[in-house]
């Protein structure tokens, strides 16, 4: 589980790949101060496993499944990437719930200048247009960030404050350039349980049958 903080960059050092697979090798400082082979890294919004461990980073496998359903497979040499550990139980939950389960694929519209902001515009995949709330959460390359509107059908607007962009790779983005999409995963919960149409289990009985 994560929270959508990004703790630092780290730079595609290879993405070397064999058949249907591919290994990652991301140079990083922080994110492997105290990480272990088999810990987990959300690496641009993806959750993955670190299963060696080098003198300037570290390196994840990635499946099949993992290169179809993300854009980690278009990462080439020297990119950047946000990279988040998973959250501690005694740390600040800064941003929100975040599984590093990535729901889809986004394309970045428009980039628009303001002064103190920039706005992003980002196509969704249309199944998630559902998720998608003004003034709720998503996470756009492993980064937590407030929607501030939907000019068209899965379609949203974000802002960006001078230190967002900063401190993570949208900094460098624009119109074109890909990002691993995750919504919010209570919205996902509380649709699977209104479609399920049943009263709780762990209701009282006189409550349930008011349900």
């Amino acid at each position: 589980m994560f929270t959508g903080i990004v703790e630092e960059v780290g730079t595609v050092a290879a993405l070397e790949r064999d058949g249907e697979r591919a290994r990652l090798h991301i140079a990083a400082d922080q994110v492997v101060a105290d990480a272990a082979v088999g810990d987990s890294i959300a690496v641009s919004g993806c959750c993955l496993t670190v299963t060696e461990l080098t003198a300037d980073g570290f390196t994840a496998d990635l499946m099949a499944a993992t290169l179809h359903a993300t854009a980690l497979g278009t990462l080439r040499e020297g990119d950047g990437v946000n990279l988040e550990r998973a959250m501690r139980a005694d740390t600040r939950f800064g941003g929100h719930l975040v599984q590093g389960h990535v729901d889809g694929v986004g394309e970045v519209v428009t980039r628009e200048e303001q002064p103190g902001t920039v706005f992003l515009t980002v196509r969704a995949p249309r199944e998630l247009d559902r998720y998608l709330v003004a003034k709720g959460s998503v996470t756009v390359a492993g980064i937590s960030l407030t929607i501030v509107d939907l000019p068209e059908v899965a379609t949203f607007r974000i802002g960006l404050i001078p230190h967002t962009l900063a401190v993570t790779t949208l900094g460098d983005i624009g119109p074109g350039d890909e990002v691993n999409l995750e919504v919010d995963v209570v919205a996902k919960y509380v649709e699977r349980l209104v479609q399920a149409g049943v009263a709780s289990p762990y209701l009282p009985e006189e409550v349930a049958a008011d349900v």
